[in-house]
């Protein structure tokens, strides 16, 4: 399986994946640090990759996704964007709407 097949099936496998710096607990940079902040804030459930272990995606999904820094958040196999993509959307309430229509933010209290 090449790189770009393993990425699919990372995305289809997972509604809500984020690859990122390191993982939820242990961000390795501030902006992967930032987006799993706001995911969790809106109480998505989401899958994460961390691509320092895994050089191959991590060179793989820059062509893959046409998108070069990292983290990336998918939300049904769809490049929502990095970080100043996924503050903004969550700061005008659009990130919420994203995770409701797929399945993945939690029942609100």
């Amino acid at each position: 399986m090449d790189v770009s097949e393993r990425i699919q099936k990372q995305l289809a496998d997972n509604p809500v994946l984020l690859y990122m710096k390191g993982t939820p607990d242990f961000p390795q940079c501030g902006f992967s640090a930032q987006t799993v902040a706001v995911l969790r804030d809106i109480g998505t459930k989401f899958a994460s990759v961390n691509i320092f272990e895994d050089p191959e995606v991590r060179e793989g999904l820059k062509a893959y996704s046409n998108w070069p820094t990292f983290p990336q958040l998918y939300v049904n196999g769809e490049l929502i964007g990095g970080c100043d993509i996924t503050l903004e959307l969550h700061q005008s309430g659009e990130l919420k709407e994203i995770m409701a229509k797929a399945g993945s933010a939690a029942a609100e209290a």
